[in-house]
């Protein structure tokens, strides 16, 4: 589902819609109260666990099974993350994360994740640089896109 679609039901802007164009299933995640600081609002390291989670049903949605990879020797590895804070999240809000994957040339490949309220109102983007492990050699694989499609059954899920 595109961002586009997911803001049609009203839940959201056009403009907010085109910002972003994930490639990946949305992930809606409901705040919990352990989530929360004693500000009363989403401590940090929760949005993190949101993106990982988005991230890993991507990597689901596109059929990789975990166990093959880890079996074929490769494992992915987070080396970067930056969280951008817009708007905070308190208790009872639900929050629906899109998430984009970006190739290059490198051994390297980039995550834009985008957190919205289901109002539309972006909340924080979270952006993060990973690679593919080879877990022999222990570096990272050249082209991760090319192993990641090898083992994906639907790619698109992963941008590919």
């Amino acid at each position: 589902m595109k961002s586009a679609e997911i803001f049609q039901t009203g839940e959201g802007s056009a403009r907010q819609a085109e910002a972003m164009q994930p490639t990946g299933n949305p992930v809606r995640m409901a705040v919990r109260v352990f989530d929360l600081d004693t500000n009363g609002h989403v401590r940090g390291p929760i949005y993190l666990e949101f993106a990982d989670h988005a991230r890993w049903e991507c990597v689901r949605a596109a059929g990789i099974s975990l166990d093959d990879l880890a079996a074929a020797g490769f494992g992915p590895v987070n080396l970067e993350t930056t969280i951008k804070f817009h708007r905070e999240l308190r208790p009872g809000d639900e929050v629906l994360i899109t998430t984009e994957f970006l190739y290059g040339e490198g051994k390297t490949s980039r995550v834009r994740q985008e957190m919205h309220r289901l109002d539309g109102t972006l909340v924080a983007e979270v952006t993060s640089v990973s690679g593919l492990l080879d877990r022999t050699t222990r570096r990272l694989v050249a082209n991760p896109a090319a192993h990641w499609r090898q083992y994906a059954k639907a790619p698109e899920h992963l941008g590919l």
